[in-house]
């Protein structure tokens, strides 16, 4: 059955279940929710009335488009009838005549029951009333009956829009069904525009009293906020807009989505620059009924903003007080502009701004933007002291006063860096390199050389996190610098250049870092000298160890020739880099400790930042989880505050996210995930937070998880990537083909990925690598390549409790246990995405080592292959490992664990032990929403016979009651197997948590489990996340 939109057909038939409405449909749960709140009362027979107010194309049709093809997939019946817009005088019932023209379509005349004659009076075609008219009161009744007796059959929604062109006929006889004490079992909405409701309209009073009336709800709808923007606009272009496209676009459409589809639909996802030509006229349109005073005014105030203060425009209107008074009565009372609490004006939508601003004639619009600027410059406080700076330079650049302009804005510029606004600074910045050549006297009016403004404005856009400009401008002004007069100025640009390079993945940077340690070994000491040293250093230090070493020595020596505090902070960072990596993460703990100290109290915010990076980094290498989190969100708060969060700013909310994943918190992880989303980092920037969301995604057995694994393994292929970055990707792309069931693809990744020169440099790193390849070999039963991993990791480490945990897993995987491939799938540790593995057989110290130690083995000795005969040594070895997981405190990783422990304890005949290994997994993986990590213990728990003995596990085999499952459990299981709650469901489906509720609660009496955790191994093991709509068999 073909589907049609609500509002545009009075009776309107729907497919039960909408394609994808998650995709196109967005920002609207709590009123969606609210909706079917509505109706659920009104099949209790409570009189259920909604209200829905917004501006227009706000969303109010689409919106009960939505709920109304929901509402027909729960069986119930939907009519709509529209006002028309005839004002007050047009045409008396047409709404109702609309939905009774429907009714007569599908139930012909019978439904009237034999009262034709008297609904002719609303429907002609039903026959003319005659001479003996009925009464009002009686028809009103007549109408309340229909409507009973149809809900008698199915629940009724009656959709009534644009209540704001209604009649006083249509809204008496809405008033007296919603008074109706037959009006049971339906649910009556009503939607107007909220921006046609002028002081004198009628519906402000009719609604005051409709609000008094029990059973009555009344819902402004808001525009959307930049998420749903970005949603929408995902869907529109069929890809992902850039993140200045979506800020674009949602700045100017200000979260209106007939905006944001208008100014979408010129299909370019970077944005769009100009306000579509259909949409222009309808802007306008409201404009041009303006009397021609207000219209003047409307073009005055567009040159000073979307907020223009009272004081401000009657300077620029140049009117008589009570001219201008009229006109912006006009302009207020058309909805056009409205009072702002602080005493200014603001046009009600920026679009409108732009598009009457974009109508000004040349002329006129310098004339306007020049009188503006000259007004500021007299009477900064017009505007406020912080937003002068920035408005006069921005008038004076419209107006086209070169001279003007190109100061003006140097003074913004300035304005904004002691802010920390360095994207406002960099556009500024970059406007003055525009103007340059069109202004012959430049240098003497701003007192700096072209290489001064390239070298701020690389400042700027790097701090600002644009770093593809950067480039750009490093190229510029290298081409400018004289390396032999000002080597410290080269050493620097180089420097930079180096670092973008690397960043963006375009090379290494290697020979540019050379050269500028050359330069910087040529100059003077100086404050300058020691922070390039020290950045320099800490190049070097990810890269080429001994070289970072040796220069970190000589920021030492360097920092002595001066008291600067700031360059004893660089030198105290450069020598904590250096600690952590050649000394133990404790030495250099104590010493990024003390550069946040010292950052703090010199007041050096950029130096604070890092240090705060640098010691969340080194907490999360010993395991102190909790701290590591703490500090990373201690040092994003500072990062904003220093204006850096698109550049270093970005590193810490991975940091965060990292911590959170290690403490369970997945919720919270997967949020600052998107927040880093949110931020579209450029280049490198984005492989950590990719990394994360795949590992995390796999975790969860979540959809999507195939595409973000694709999404970071991309990062290889880069021209450049850093170990830090590169061996986390390298881990990933053995364990993603190992969840997936491929493990061939595992195993070839698994030899790439121990033939890698640089493994061994980063244990934070090296072991879950190393542990991701241990669990390859002994998938494949690939004795080389276990006894290269042995061969590997002879001489690392194992200091910290992560280090051991993953020392004792790894020691684990290589010891008596059977191939993977023998075994059932998705037991073991193939589904592990997070937890790896670790260790040679010599285990790590002060641990013990279990009867797999046999007295005068070599500890370095290469095993024959990843079995080993005694059945007694690899639970033995497991439980190692689950203690060392206790120790360490990760519990997805406790969980994967516990699950091979089980199996190892099943083979050595210790029934009881797996029994209580796979309870304790399968609790862990349902307080984390690990829906793989349960499946895996369910699976085993079944094929070891423990079926109904375990807390926990999944108990149906057969599962008989997913036959029994409607539609709408069947979406909800889906979402339940996906890890989501309650509360995420009732959103992601626009039903109330309470509905949620009732729905989970019945799948899991259906299918005979204990809780949603076993439901969802259910959904797994029978494949009804592939198969929507597929039967169980």
């Amino acid at each position: 059955m073909p589907s049609y939109r609500p509002g545009r057909s009075p009776m309107t038939p729907v497919h039960a279940e909408p394609s994808d409405p998650a995709s196109t449909f967005v920002g609207r749960d709590a009123d969606l929710a609210a909706l079917s709140d509505a109706l659920e009362r009104a099949r209790g027979g409570e009189t259920a009335v909604m209200l829905i107010g917004g501006e227009a194309g706000v969303g109010k049709t689409r919106l009960c488009e939505e709920f109304g093809a929901r509402a027909a997939g729960d069986g119930v019946q939907l009519l709509t009838g529209q006002c028309l817009e005839l004002g007050e005088e047009g045409l008396p019932f047409a709404p109702f005549a609309a939905v009774l023209r429907e009714v007569l379509r599908r139930g012909g005349t019978p439904l009237f029951a034999g009262h034709e004659r008297e609904f002719g009076v609303l429907l002609p075609e039903l026959g003319h009333p005659g001479e003996s008219e009925a009464s009002r009161g009686y028809l009103f009744d007549l109408v309340a009956g229909l409507f009973a007796r149809l809900a008698a059959e199915r629940p009724l929604v009656l959709l009534i829009e644009d209540l704001h062109w209604a009649d006083r006929s249509t809204r008496d006889l809405i008033a007296f069904l919603i008074r109706s004490a037959r009006a049971a079992r339906v649910l009556l909405i009503c939607t107007y525009r909220s921006d046609e409701l002028h002081r004198g309209h009628p519906l402000r009073s009719y609604l005051a009293e409709l609000d008094r009336v029990r059973g009555v709800e009344r819902r402004e709808l808001d525009r959307l906020d930049r998420d749903a923007t970005a949603r929408i606009l995902t869907h529109l272009f069929g890809a992902e807009p850039t993140a200045r496209a979506v800020d674009d676009i949602h700045g100017r459409a200000q979260g209106n989505p007939f905006f944001i589809e208008e100014l979408a639909a010129t299909g370019d996802p970077a944005g769009c620059a100009v306000i579509p030509e259909t949409l222009r006229d309808l802007l306008l349109a409201r404009v041009d009924r303006l009397p021609d005073a207000a219209q003047r005014l409307l073009r005055i105030a567009s040159a000073g903003g979307t907020q223009v203060g009272h004081d401000l425009l009657v300077e620029a209107a140049e009117l008589p007080t009570e001219q201008l008074e009229v006109a912006l009565r006009a302009a207020i009372a058309a909805q056009l502009m409205v009072a702002d609490p602080d005493g200014g004006y603001e046009f009600r939508h920026a679009l409108v701004r732009e598009a009457v601003h974009d109508d000004l004639l040349p002329g006129e619009r310098a004339r306007l933007h020049a009188r503006y600027a000259a007004i500021i410059e007299a009477e900064a406080s017009l505007v406020g002291s912080s937003r002068a700076p920035a408005e006069i330079a921005h008038h004076w650049f419209v107006a086209h006063d070169h001279p003007r302009a190109l100061v003006t804005a140097y003074a913004a510029a300035n304005a904004a860096c002691k802010r920390y606004a360095y994207a406002e600074q960099s556009r500024l910045l970059e406007r003055m390199l525009d103007l340059w050549e069109q202004v012959p006297d430049a240098p003497a009016r701003l007192g700096m050389t072209h290489l001064d403004l390239l070298e701020e404005a690389l400042g700027a856009v790097v701090a600002a996190g644009d770093y593809h400009r950067g480039v750009s401008l490093t190229r510029a002004a290298l081409a400018e610098a004289d390396q032999d007069a000002e080597p410290l100025r080269a050493a620097r640009l180089l420097e930079r250049r180096s670092h973008l390079l690397r960043t963006l993945g375009k090379g290494d940077g290697g020979e540019e870092l050379e050269r500028a340690l050359e330069l910087a070994m040529r100059c003077p000491p100086s404050v300058a000298r020691v922070h390039l040293l020290a950045d320099i250093s800490g190049h070097l230090t990810k890269t080429k160890r001994e070289r970072g070493l040796a220069t970190a020595a000589l920021v030492r020596a360097a920092a002595e020739d001066t008291t600067d505090p700031s360059a004893q902070v660089a030198a105290t960072l450069a020598l904590a880099r250096i600690a952590c990596r050649i000394d133990t993460v404790d030495a250099g703990i104590a010493e990024q400790r003390r550069a946040i100290t010292m950052a703090r109290a010199a007041g050096d915010l950029a130096n604070l930042v890092k240090a705060i990076l640098n010691y969340s980094d080194a907490l999360f290498e010993i395991g102190d989880w909790a701290a590591s989190a703490r500090t990373a969100e201690e040092g994003m708060a500072e990062a904003k505050r220093a204006g850096i969060s698109r550049s270093v700013g970005l590193y810490l909310i991975s940091n965060t996210a990292e911590a959170l994943i290690a403490l369970g918190r997945w919720d919270e992880a997967d949020a600052r995930c998107a927040d880093t989303a949110r931020l579209d980092p450029v280049g490198n920037l984005g492989a950590h937070w990719s990394t994360l969301r795949a590992q995390l995604w796999l975790a969860r057995g979540l959809p999507g998880a195939d595409d973000a694994v694709a999404k970071a393994l991309a990062f290889l292929g880069r021209p450049y990537l850093e170990d830090q970055l590169r061996l986390p990707l390298l881990e990933l792309s053995v364990t993603a083909p190992r969840v997936r069931g491929d493990a061939g693809a595992s195993l070839a990744a698994a030899h790439l990925a121990a033939a890698d020169p640089r493994l061994g440099d980063y244990p934070r790193y090296d072991w879950p690598l190393a542990a991701a390849i241990a669990a390859a070999a002994r998938d494949a039963a690939d004795a080389g390549l276990a006894a290269r991993v042995v061969s590997l990791t002879a001489g690392w480490p194992a200091t910290y409790p992560p280090q051991q945990a993953y020392a004792a897993e790894l020691r684990a995987l290589l010891t008596g246990l059977a191939p993977v491939a023998s075994r059932s799938p998705g037991t073991g540790v193939a589904f592990s995405p997070l937890a790896s593995a670790g260790l040679p057989p010599h285990g790590f110290p002060g641990e013990p080592t279990g009867p797999a130690a046999k007295p005068g083995a070599d500890p370095a000795a290469k095993p024959d292959g990843p079995a080993d005969a005694d059945p007694a040594a690899a639970p033995a070895a497991w439980r190692v490992a689950v203690a060392a997981w206790r120790r360490d405190g990760r519990p997805y990783n406790l969980g994967c664990a516990l699950v091979n422990l089980a199996e190892a304890a099943a083979a050595a005949g210790e029934r009881e032990a797996a029994g209580a290994a796979l309870e304790e997994a399968a609790a862990l993986a349902g307080a984390l929403g690990a829906t793989p990590l349960s499946v895996a213990a369910g699976t085993l728990a079944r094929r070891l016979g423990l079926r109904g003995t375990v807390a926990g596990l999944s108990t149906a085999i057969a599962a008989p009651g997913v036959a029994s499952l409607t539609d709408r459990e069947r979406e909800v299981l889906r979402l339940v197997a996906a890890g989501l709650s309650n509360a995420r469901i009732a959103a992601e489906l626009y039903i109330s948590p309470k509905t949620a509720s009732v729905h989970v609660s019945r799948i899991i009496a259906k299918l005979e489990v204990a809780n949603r955790v076993e439901a969802a191994a259910v959904a797994h093991r029978l494949g009804l996340l592939d198969r929507p709509g597929a039967a169980a068999g």
